[in-house]
């Protein structure tokens, strides 16, 4: 039921179903499958709705549209403020790629809307440079899923094809389009640029099963350390406290020392500050930004080097299954 205080996905949905079918049909063309799938999801969780509440949130998209349209701006300019608004730079910057480039990967496209279970019967009999390739290009969450279904000698394969991927050439990307485009059609049991790079190996292993994610990194690491270490360092960033869960905060509060806390927090800004203060004693708090600030300057290298002892710690709990980050932390905050 829809309250004042109504998710982002849910005035989503209210607008969608006071537009009526043919605005929002035309609307939701634009919109990627996964976007769509919660918007749905959503609107069919509506109940009770009030004329209130359908007002509130009418009112509020005319506003936005009043002092924030960009008619009579370069196109864009305004395409990429407001989709770096909507989606956050780094999900905003693949999709502007793909909607400035006029790509038409219908191929690929279409797996977007496959389960997972399908694409990975489609891919799995194909070289682990063309998996990288297709799993780089779908949303790291559906990637994890298919990468499940891969058996365990693949898993690290493709991570690591994935992780040491520098782009495609458009020619490669569609005759790959076209060949999945010829599968899909001769396939009637399926239910319904650049690309790759370390930090996408590492958003899939962040979406992936915390066992399955350890034997991965095992033996991405047994093969080739450093890249191992790449893709740890890019999976969860100190910065990413701020989506983790305030009784696993507490946790590893209790797995680290107050030395390593004082020095990571130097560079953190006020909202990180917060988060980790009000999961401490009022006492406890008071002391953490006394000994912050009269620590004075520290250099920059040493703050990193004590966020990566935290983020240690966290990766070892997380493996343990003691804490969740990564999407599954993410879920809560959506």
């Amino acid at each position: 039921m829809a309250h004042s205080g109504t998710r982002g996905v849910e005035r989503a949905a209210i607008l969608l179903m006071a537009l009526g079918e043919q605005a929002a049909s035309e609307v939701m063309k634009h919109m990627a499958p996964r976007e769509i799938k919660k918007v749905g999801a959503a609107m069919a969780g509506l109940e009770n709705i009030s004329r209130q509440q359908v007002e509130n949130v009418l009112n509020n998209f005319c506003e936005t549209m009043q002092t924030e349209t960009g008619f009579g701006l370069g196109t864009d300019a305004y395409l990429r403020n407001v989709l770096t608004k909507a989606l956050g730079p780094e999900h905003a910057g693949d999709v502007i790629d793909r909607i400035l480039q006029g790509s038409d990967n219908k191929g690929l496209e279409t797996l977007k809307w496959m389960d997972s279970r399908s694409v990975s019967e489609l891919i799995v009999q194909e070289h682990p440079q063309i998996i990288a390739i297709v799993l780089s290009y779908l949303e790291s969450e559906h990637s994890a899923e298919i990468l499940t279904f891969f058996p365990e000698n693949t898993r690290a394969d493709v991570l690591m094809r994935i992780a040491t991927l520098d782009g495609v050439q458009p020619a490669a990307l569609n005759e790959l389009n076209d060949v999945l485009e010829k599968q899909l059609s001769s396939r009637k049991d399926i239910k319904t640029t650049a690309v790759g790079g370390v930090k996408v190996a590492a958003k899939i292993l962040n979406s992936i099963d915390n066992s399955i994610e350890g034997e991965i990194l095992d033996d991405i690491n047994e093969s080739d350390a450093r890249l191992g270490q790449k893709i740890q360092d890019m999976m969860f960033v100190f910065d990413d406290l701020m989506t983790v869960d305030d009784r696993d905060i507490q946790t590893i509060l209790r797995e680290i020392s107050s030395e390593s806390l004082v020095l990571s927090l130097k560079a953190a800004d006020e909202l990180l500050k917060d988060k980790i203060t009000k999961n401490m004693s009022k006492r406890a708090a008071l002391m953490l930004n006394e000994d912050i600030e009269a620590r004075g300057p520290v250099r920059l290298s040493i703050v990193t080097d004590a966020q990566k002892d935290i983020i240690t710690v966290i990766r070892r709990l997380a493996l343990a299954g003691d804490i969740s980050i990564g999407d599954s932390a993410r879920e809560e905050y959506i």
